[in-house]
């Protein structure tokens, strides 16, 4: 797409804070079926995001077949040269991870590209090397593996959430990098996606998730856990991109308070990756710089000043 479909949204402003007082955050009750309304009017700009409206369906839906026929020739690519890809979708509680992959896997062929979602380890992979569970599911020679989230599960909820203890946190931190750095030096193309929303967007996802019965189901004791702590989990980003968005193995941010737009700049990124045959430079465009970027500023833009 060459952004014509974003063309009706209003063009991207200078990142600012939503403006919404603390006290609205501490007084906010999933229970109630009316969120606040503060909330909710701040919730498409919040966390510094780029565009004032969600992007038309109609849209959307015309930038993403062109985008998924490219998808099935970089995946053809990918089988006929025997490349392997990796990659992880990370991110804060409601980001939409889970709708971005089902978007990239729709289309292209199930035998050569599969999703990875793990529970929470058994008895015995606790008795593991940490890393272990996961290099089981790595892809062979001309197939693809994307993680609904990863190994970075300890940098994350692990460690707000206290499920791991604070050494086996920081040798994590220390081993990450070397571990991706093993898996790019043998071959295999790593792609380390971070998607972020703003407070009162993912508030507002929470709140849906509870009263809307048809997406009850994707709405945890850990979601509900993640409401009141929004400043760890911030705080655990920061260490996390500290120590392990290395020039090697890069986070890529992803904006996401619009998942259509979020999920058709995520194809773009991954097109990036590696030249393949056929490559429409029409549709196969760099992502929009507003919503995909790398680095801890991209991550927590700061507010403009007045």
């Amino acid at each position: 797409m060459s952004k014509k479909a974003d063309k009706q949204a209003k063009p991207p402003k200078k990142s600012k804070t939503a403006g919404v007082a603390e006290d609205v955050f501490a007084s906010f009750d999933i229970e109630d079926p009316n969120i606040p309304e503060a909330i909710a009017e701040a919730a498409m700009t919040s966390g510094g995001y780029p565009y004032d409206t969600k992007m038309k369906r109609k849209d959307y839906e015309d930038a993403l077949t062109p985008l998924q026929l490219e998808l099935l020739k970089f995946q053809a690519h990918v089988e006929k040269t025997g490349e392997r890809v990796v990659v992880l979708f990370e991110g804060r509680d409601t980001s939409g991870k889970g709708g971005a992959i089902s978007t990239i896997l729709e289309r292209i062929n199930p035998r050569h590209a599969r999703s990875v979602a793990l529970t929470k380890p058994t008895e015995a992979e606790r008795g593991q090397w940490y890393f272990q569970r996961y290099i089981q599911h790595l892809p062979t020679a001309g197939d693809m593996l994307l993680f609904d989230r990863s190994w970075y599960n300890r940098a994350g909820v692990e460690r707000v959430m206290g499920f791991c203890t604070p050494n086996q946190h920081a040798d994590f931190l220390r081993d990450a990098p070397e571990f991706e750095g093993l898996l790019v030096r043998d071959g295999i193309k790593l792609l380390k996606l971070y998607l972020t929303v703003g407070r009162e967007m993912q508030l507002t996802r929470f709140h849906e998730r509870k009263h809307n019965p048809m997406k009850r189901w994707k709405l945890t004791d850990i979601d509900l856990a993640a409401i009141g702590k929004w400043d760890a989990y911030s705080a655990a980003e920061e260490e996390m991109f500290r120590f392990t968005d290395t020039p090697d193995c890069p986070w890529t941010v992803v904006r996401a308070n619009d998942q259509r737009r979020m999920r058709l700049e995520v194809i773009r990124k991954l097109l990036s990756i590696i030249p393949y045959e056929g490559r429409d430079v029409s549709v196969a465009t760099p992502p929009d710089p507003n919503i995909i970027g790398s680095g801890f500023d991209f991550l927590r833009p700061q507010p403009a000043s007045e």
